[in-house]
């Protein structure tokens, strides 16, 4: 499916499984930060809306104004962090490289990368909005 050019009505019926879609006041700066620190891949980008996709899982962006009607926008907050309680995991991402990243972007790391027990090796890093990503890639130790 070509993802820059398929018709909304076709998209949406093509999706399955789970669907992560985050609001954002600012569609452009999101996906500029998922690219330039994790390396996704951006599609359809446009004031109110992107397609984001990492090893075939489809992330969603929608601009507040797009969700007008929708109750979830009277829970959204004015001002950030707005992904409180909630963390996106980015499997086989290597978490060093996307702290050096974001460490020279300025952007906030609240979890520095460490070897978990649970196998991964992982860092938090925070959007300019106040989502937490998490590039994690399995460790040996």
């Amino acid at each position: 499916m070509d993802l820059d050019a398929v018709p909304a009505e076709e998209f949406g019926r093509s999706l399955k499984g789970m669907g992560v879609n985050l609001l954002t006041g600012d569609v452009r700066e999101l996906a500029a930060f998922l690219v330039e620190i994790f390396g996704l891949t951006v599609f359809r980008l446009s004031d109110d809306f992107a397609i984001i996709r990492h090893d075939g899982t489809i992330l969603q962006l929608h601009a507040d104004p797009t969700y007008g009607s929708h109750p979830l926008m009277s829970l959204v907050p004015e001002n950030p962090p707005r992904g409180a309680g909630a963390q996106f995991y980015l499997f086989g991402i290597d978490p060093d490289a996307a702290v050096a990243r974001a460490n020279a972007a300025g952007h906030l790391v609240i979890e520095h990368v460490a070897n978990k027990p649970h196998g991964l090796r992982e860092a938090t890093i925070l959007s300019p909005e106040g989502y937490a990503f998490t590039p994690a890639i399995a460790h040996d130790d």
